[in-house]
């Protein structure tokens, strides 16, 4: 019984230091967007550039190994200049991952690829705007396979989907 009680608390514990995501609000409120219910809120940080970042739970044998997560980065940028060096440097920063394999682009100002984690291949699909003097990433970034199958992952991308649509 004390086993029971004590995995249960801890359990607890853990579910405590993670909140679940929903409504988001960055750059002063200039910026919203809103998350699937499950998927929890997992770092943030404040001022430039400020960050947020959520894990997408993956229930499957491969949730434990790899996390599935979505990134929204913004950083006050002054011009057009400014943030097209920001995408470049964020590009040249995904080639110098390990295993990196560049995708087709999906759309303007976006980049798919696969690079390697921990011995784990991953897909990438990052996404670029600049908008009110910031510029503003997503990076949507899940296992290349998962054991959830092929409902998880199309869950993972609707909602990266759903993100991009709130923040172009």
């Amino acid at each position: 019984m004390s086993f029971l009680r004590n995995t249960l608390l801890a359990c607890l514990l853990l579910l405590a230091g993670s909140a679940y995501a929903g409504e988001v609000e960055m750059a002063n409120g200039t910026l919203h967007f809103s998350t699937p219910d499950n998927w929890l809120a997992i770092m943030e940080t404040q001022g430039d550039p400020e960050l947020r970042v959520f894990q997408v739970p993956d229930t499957s044998p491969t949730g434990s190994t790899a996390l599935a997560r979505v990134t929204v980065t913004v950083k006050q940028v002054p011009d057009v200049s400014a943030f097209q060096a920001y995408v470049n440097t964020a590009n040249a920063k995904a080639k110098a991952l390990s295993g990196y394999q560049a995708g087709s682009s999906p759309a303007p100002n976006a980049s798919t690829y696969t690079a390697q984690e921990n011995g784990t291949q991953f897909s990438y699909v990052e996404r670029y705007w600049f908008r009110e003097g910031h510029a503003i990433q997503l990076r949507c970034v899940r296992p290349a396979q998962s054991q959830a199958g092929p409902a998880w992952k199309a869950a993972f991308d609707k909602g990266c989907d759903a993100i991009a649509d709130r923040l172009k």
